[in-house]
């Protein structure tokens, strides 16, 4: 038979699927593309020629890429969609308007790629597709998720009792942390916060320094705390709160600090605060979004020294870990306080002796994010974590490396993955620099005000980036620059 006859009979085929699934109910129509591959293996076949093509194109959508999206605009269909087409769009219009989080030369936000078998992992247990609130909906993500919180416990060096929350990202880790220390705080003053709310309450002190990161102020303010209440303390050049501007502590206080800050990756004196915290039994949260990751390396290890002392860690596997979005964590010394602050009943609800997720966070029903960190801690191991983090380092220290050589003014003290970049120009001139950078689609860098002056501000997160990632962009930078001189 010719292979014209082939093709043929082969598109006869698929014209005559395509009628029937048409014909079909719903449901019917539903049940015979998850028993065909086809729908899968043509979203599988999208996917893996992005991730084929992605050092390939620009960092950002190009203009015509997001005026396509367009194309998207139209009123709610009344009848069935046609699978084929919809996948169809999300490539060829969807794809080139994505932005290349997940290649070498992004550094825009704290955003990390991903790694393949957390990846992997994802797409495999997307098909599992299971609600982990408790172990009788999902004996599997439960088991991962107490194995995956052993190890966290490990890597980071914290007590045994510590307990892990699966959640979004740190924001939502942030408000659960803060919310169990307001719990702790007035149970300690026999007050039953859940039963009688704020009014009457004992009334809690929240100091942070004032470089603190924008999601710790969203939290105080959605738990009531008031951002006026907040008593804020100093900080030095590089963004560290200043332990000699401490107000005095007591046991009504909730002391913030940060490691690894937005802009500068700086940390703040988390050893000596925690003692001064502790000896006045003050609750001590770290928001540690991407810089906590340095407890679980041998040479930056110093950075985060004495965090064992606190009673609540943020962090997200999704930055420096490259886990999959979403994935963030919160780490919790005081389960009681925890569960007690994040409380659901319900008669329906079957808690087992087994972990039964939905204890320890605000939802009931989410996904098993859990399990996709866990395949990124047992693929790395520690050393692997320990390759990876401090990896990141190294490229930031490059970056700031050949700026300096290439005569531009790094701003901050690279002691993790950020680099602040500053000019002698005005904010125009700042803003059309950055401008430049963004549009010629080699590398994507943010911007920042620093100390009343517009800056460049450049985060090192991907394992996708390399040395010559790192010159390329700077090759840009050097482009910009003249463009903007003359």
């Amino acid at each position: 038979m010719r292979t014209t006859d082939l093709v043929g009979q082969c598109g006869t085929f698929k014209k005559n699927m395509k009628r029937e699934l048409r014909q079909m109910n719903l449901r019917d129509k539903m049940h015979s593309e998850m028993a065909s591959k086809a729908l899968f293996e043509q979203a599988a076949g999208y996917a893996l020629d992005y991730a084929q093509h992605i050092n390939q194109r620009g960092v950002f959508p190009t203009q015509s890429a997001l005026l396509n999206l367009e194309q998207f605009v139209e009123a709610l269909p009344v009848g069935h969609g046609d699978a084929e087409q919809i996948l169809s769009d999300l490539h060829n219009l969807g794809s080139p308007a994505s932005v290349a989080t997940n290649a070498g030369r992004y550094f825009g936000f704290v955003t990390g790629g991903v790694l393949p078998v957390g990846l992997a992992a994802r797409w495999l247990t997307d098909f599992w597709d299971q609600n982990s609130a408790l172990y009788l909906m999902s004996p599997i993500t439960a088991q991962l998720e107490a194995i995956t919180e052993r190890w966290l416990r490990e890597l980071f060096g914290l007590p045994s009792q510590v307990i892990a929350s699966f959640l979004s990202g740190s924001s939502t880790a942030i408000f659960c942390g803060l919310a169990a220390a307001r719990f702790r705080i007035c149970k300690n003053q026999g007050w039953d916060f859940n039963q009688q709310g704020h009014n009457g309450a004992p009334r809690i002190r929240i100091v942070a320094g004032d470089s603190i990161h924008g999601s710790v102020i969203k939290a105080a303010a959605l738990l009531g705390f008031g951002l006026d209440n907040i008593e804020w303390v100093d900080s030095d050049d590089q963004g560290r709160l200043i332990q000699s501007k401490l107000p005095g502590l007591d046991q009504n206080t909730i002391v913030i600090l940060q490691a690894g800050h937005v802009s500068t990756g700086s940390f703040d004196p988390i050893d000596a605060v925690c003692d001064t915290a502790n000896q006045v039994g003050a609750w001590v949260h770290i928001d540690g979004a991407f810089g906590l990751w340095a407890a679980a390396t041998k040479q930056l290890g110093k950075l985060t020294k004495g965090m064992e002392k606190a009673q609540s860690w943020s962090v997200d596997a999704h930055k420096t870990l490259n886990a999959p979005y979403d994935n963030g964590i919160l780490l919790c010394s005081d389960r009681e306080a925890l569960v007690s602050a994040l409380q659901l009943s319900g008669s329906y609800v079957n808690f087992s002796e087994h972990r039964d997720g939905m204890l320890y966070t605000p939802e009931m029903s989410r996904r098993a994010r859990a399990i996709e960190l866990w395949a990124a801690l047992k693929y790395l191991g520690s050393d692997g974590i320990d390759e990876l983090v401090y990896g990141l380092h190294e490229r930031a220290v490059q970056f700031a490396r050949e700026l300096t050589l290439a005569n531009f003014k790094v701003l901050n003290e690279v002691v993790f993955n950020q680099v602040l970049v500053g000019f002698d120009w005005s904010k125009e001139a700042t803003v059309e620099f950055t401008d430049l950078v963004q549009q010629s689609g080699e590398c994507w860098v943010g911007s920042a005000n620093w100390h009343g002056k517009a800056v460049v501000r450049i985060s090192v997160c991907s394992w996708a980036t390399t040395a010559e990632d790192v010159s390329r962009s700077i090759a840009s930078f050097i482009k910009a620059r003249e463009a903007v001189v003359c």
